[in-house]
């Protein structure tokens, strides 16, 4: 079975998400890049980089999937984000005394992400309002204050994809007792009730994008035109595999 594909000397793990249990104890930086994400590679290297230096890259995209069985005849499990986070919450009901860091965008989604959390049974919850970051000379010396103290077993880093990756890679830099660090984005928010109501039909049949379309147009249509680009990208790119 494959177990890595390098695409763009981005590392993907091909992992099969009944697996689960083997890897949620492992520690490090856990991205899920979506399509349109990927296809911007090439528009900031800081991104780049932080995909390059995760630990663990899943295949988030169904397109992205689909491209590759397509045009390259490589087969890969998709892991979305929304299937981790199924599976991690699942885990958390049975591992209460667990610590977990929550960095929200908004005062409201930390609310929201707050009560879901704690509605698993979860104790020890905290949140973290997310500055307005910018991507260049990446920094926040407060947060790291925050988690050095608290020692927390998993951060969610819960803020939009581009910005959560590089604040992935700059706690995994800088702290240095073990943690699992899960760039999940709005994934958080399936749950919560907070986003288009995805489950676990719609996720396994890649119909995700759909559901996103339809519930809010404007800002997904854009997005998932620009995604498109990552067509030539997986056509041309000399993808390597590794078993």
């Amino acid at each position: 079975m494959i177990s890595k594909v390098i695409f763009k000397n981005i590392k993907f793990n091909n992992i099969n998400p009944n697996k689960f249990n083997k890897y949620i104890v492992k520690n490090g930086l856990f991205v899920f890049p979506a399509g349109p994400a990927l296809a911007s590679i090439h528009k900031s290297k800081i991104y780049y980089n932080s995909l390059q230096k995760a630990d663990f890259v899943f295949f988030d995209s169904g397109f992205f999937v689909l491209l590759l069985k397509i045009l390259k005849n490589i087969n890969v499990y998709k892991f979305s984000g929304y299937r981790f986070l199924s599976l991690f919450f699942s885990y958390l009901k049975k591992n209460k005394k667990k610590t977990i860091f929550s960095i929200d965008p908004n005062l409201y989604f930390s609310k929201s992400n707050k009560l879901y959390l704690k509605s698993l049974g979860i104790k020890k919850v905290n949140n973290y309002l997310a500055p307005n970051y910018k991507i260049k000379n990446f920094s926040d010396k407060k947060l790291l204050k925050l988690l050095k103290e608290i020692k927390p077993n998993f951060i969610i880093v819960n803020i939009g994809g581009g910005i959560q990756e590089v604040l992935g890679l700059y706690l995994k830099k800088n702290l240095k007792f073990k943690v699992t660090i899960l760039c999940t984005g709005g994934a958080i928010s399936f749950f919560t009730g907070d986003q288009a109501p995805i489950n676990n039909f719609i996720d396994k049949y890649f119909l995700g994008w759909l559901v996103r379309l339809l519930f809010n147009p404007i800002i997904f249509f854009k997005r998932y035109i620009f995604g498109l680009r990552l067509i030539p990208m997986v056509l041309l790119d000399k993808i390597k595999v590794e078993y």
